[in-house]
């Protein structure tokens, strides 16, 4: 009997070993290939995915959790993986990154109401619209691309938080008509954090694993672009950013965190207020120096848009503001806040024109150039994204700062170089499966 149930046992183990190799060899893919994309195999194992640790951070830079090895990103932002409901094109816009030695992609991990929502209503969520987000997650493993998933929008696109302000007053809560009720109502913030607990213990269908224990996601981010209508809310934005932070780091201690914000200086900042694009800048609620300063905030975030945000201005004026806006957030971020900053999102007015493609090369370069400068120091320029990466079929969600980065040569090249250079300083650290194949 012993000699027979070891035979079984060994029996069993080889078709297990035969399934996990059978598992890892499949291509990625969507729903009418292999990889166990939806309509293809499941294996929900954890100890099949691939192996991947998770982003840290020490002091001013990002580091490899399990090494303590700097990381600094290039990366990119494709807000419409979730949206698209398309496995093959979230797919392939990963695959695509990866090809460019991307690391890091943000992208929404919600869509609140109206059709095809994942929160239908507060705390009822459509299944299979969360497998869409499962994919998302184990597809960027497979590519060795970790997420920064934002939790809710600021704008009413894919509901935001006019959704929640509407959800509570057919609630019957005493919630005023304007969308600041979103950081100040107990019912609303009771909402999202519901939300919120809702995404981090998720255990993802393809994989296995739960949100919180996945390191494929590189942070969570709060909210897109935090605002507000009326000055007076200002306190209400920073009070909300404390609780739901420390909220966040109750249900997950292992990833990072940030807000979410563009990096707009307060009305209380007078000495930087000139580093903002205009005066309406420090009308909006958020200060950058504050908001970041949060303890269970991990980085700062900024954007960067110098053609919406000074549309009148000629290209050396542009380059001049972007110089100035990025040095001022390096230098606040390694000596004020003494964290790491991402440029979450970096975005130009495409258009076809061949000497506007090399303008809006000009802006990504000069961001790249900082940010290299920074990784070179060891210092707080943690990272750039570049908003937003396409692939073919995803039109529909094309803004005027999208590109599908093969149809845009030197931009391509720009991208894949800073790949490249910031692969040589810590390169070890990085995709095991990606090596630069730009000529030194």
């Amino acid at each position: 009997m012993p000699m027979r149930r070891g035979t079984r046992l060994y029996s069993l183990l080889g078709l297990l070993l035969l399934l996990a190799l059978a598992y890892l060899s499949l291509p990625d893919s969507g729903p009418s290939g292999g990889g166990g994309g939806p309509g293809g195999l499941k294996l929900p194992v954890p100890w099949l995915q691939p192996r991947m640790s998770f982003a840290g951070r020490a002091g001013t830079h990002f580091v490899d959790a399990e090494t303590g090895a700097p990381l600094y990103v290039n990366g990119w932002n494709s807000y419409w993986l979730l949206s698209s409901r398309s496995p093959a094109l979230a797919a392939e816009m990963l695959r695509r990154g990866r090809r460019m030695g991307l690391t890091v992609c943000r992208t929404w991990a919600f869509s609140d109401g109206g059709p095809g929502a994942l929160q239908i209503s507060p705390g009822r969520f459509s299944e299979p619209v969360f497998q869409m987000l499962d994919y998302m997650i184990y597809e960027a493993r497979r590519n060795h691309i970790r997420l920064i998933l934002c939790l809710v929008n600021n704008l009413d696109n894919f509901g935001g938080k006019v959704q929640y302000v509407q959800w509570a007053q057919a609630a019957g809560a005493n919630v005023t008509n304007s969308a600041d009720s979103f950081f100040s109502h107990p019912t609303i913030r009771g909402y999202y954090k519901n939300y919120v607990k809702a995404i981090l213990t998720r255990r993802n269908s393809y994989s296995g694993i739960k949100y919180s224990d996945e390191p494929a996601i590189f942070a969570w981010e709060l909210m897109n672009e935090p605002r507000c209508v009326s000055n007076s809310s200002a306190p209400h934005i920073q009070a909300w950013i404390e609780e739901m932070a420390a909220y966040v780091k109750s249900l997950d201690t292992v990833h990072l965190v940030t807000v979410g914000i563009e990096g707009f200086y307060g009305p209380g900042r007078s000495e930087r207020l000139g580093v903002n694009p205009g005066d309406w800048a420090a009308l909006l609620c958020s200060d950058f120096i504050q908001n970041s300063a949060v303890k269970d905030i991990d980085f700062a975030s900024v954007h960067a848009y110098p053609d919406s945000w000074l549309p009148k201005a000629s290209m050396e004026e542009k380059v001049n503001y972007l110089s100035n806006w990025v040095d001022s957030h390096l230098n606040d971020s390694e000596y004020i806040l003494r964290k790491p900053v991402l440029f979450s999102e970096v975005g130009y007015l495409q258009h076809p024109e061949v000497n506007n493609t090399i303008n809006g090369d000009t802006v990504l370069k000069l961001v790249y150039d900082k940010i290299y400068n920074s990784a070179q120091k060891l210092q707080a320029g943690g990272g750039a994204l570049i908003w937003q990466l396409m692939v073919e079929g995803s039109q529909m969600y094309h803004d005027g700062f999208s590109m599908v980065a093969r149809d845009r040569p030197s931009t391509y090249k720009l991208i894949t170089e800073q790949s490249c250079r910031l692969q040589r300083l810590y390169g070890k650290e990085g995709d095991p499966g990606w090596q630069c194949s730009l000529l030194s």
